[in-house]
């Protein structure tokens, strides 16, 4: 099977311009993210998606595989897409997050399992065990409750379910990374923007809306993410924690 890994690195971050640039110890965030997915063994192949040509030649610099795509898409998953368009023989395509520069390896392997394993869902992604005392009440930490078979049954920044019963119900931490199959990714592009996932303002409600599957796979715990200049802070803090 191969899987083609492509990381979306916009230059022109709404909340943190330039941040898939910016250095996290020695090296700028995207070489991370890149780094964590050719040694994930999992991928045939990884690319950089960026309508920027600074990301393209700073990618180029450190011996990366870079794709320009237009500069009007609105979402990381409508730049993924582009670049599918010119890897058709590629079974399945994962988005990996450019802000996530602590990915590891395991976690882009368990995302992928499910075709790894001979399925063929229509797409996948990924969350942890949640923290009720930090992340149930944060609308920044997004909630997914899952039905019998581990798909998605529900994404939402609100604390979810409400505990009307004292009954225990597993409600996950949900994390920034996706897997498509082939064919579904350009399904996907085509369909309409949605209701909740506008109001939610999460992107992968609108699979759910109109009536398709978000296979949910599992790992150990969430990981920093950079979207804010605080971010990028606590990720170099981290970095240098652990030299």
């Amino acid at each position: 099977m191969k899987i083609l890994a492509v990381i979306p690195a916009r230059y022109d971050s709404q909340r943190l311009a330039g941040k898939v640039l910016a250095l996290i110890g020695n090296k700028p965030m995207v070489q991370w993210v890149y780094e964590a997915a050719v040694n994930s063994k999992v991928f045939t192949k990884v690319v950089v998606a960026t309508d920027s040509q600074l990301v393209a030649d700073r990618v180029i610099s450190f011996g990366g595989d870079v794709e320009m795509t237009s500069p009007k898409h609105s979402t990381g998953t409508d730049r993924v897409a582009e670049v599918a368009t010119r890897y058709q023989e590629f079974s399945v395509v994962v988005n990996v997050q450019g802000d996530q520069p602590f990915v590891t390896s395991q976690m882009l392997a368990e995302l992928v399992t499910p075709y790894l394993e001979g399925e063929s869902p229509e797409m996948t992604t990924l969350a942890c065990p949640l923290n009720q005392e930090t992340g149930y009440h944060d609308p920044n930490v997004v909630k997914v409750l899952c039905g019998q078979k581990q798909q998605a049954l529900y994404f939402s920044r609100s604390p979810i379910p409400f505990y009307r019963n004292p009954i225990e119900v597993p409600v996950f931490h949900h994390l920034g990374l996706y897997a498509f199959r082939q064919d579904f990714l350009e399904t996907y592009t085509q369909l309409p923007s949605t209701p909740i996932e506008q109001c939610e303002g999460l992107e992968q409600l609108r699979v759910l809306e109109h009536g398709y599957t978000i296979r949910v796979c599992q790992t150990a715990k969430a990981v920093v993410e950079v979207n804010t200049a605080e971010d990028l802070v606590k990720a170099q803090h981290l970095v240098l924690e652990t030299a």
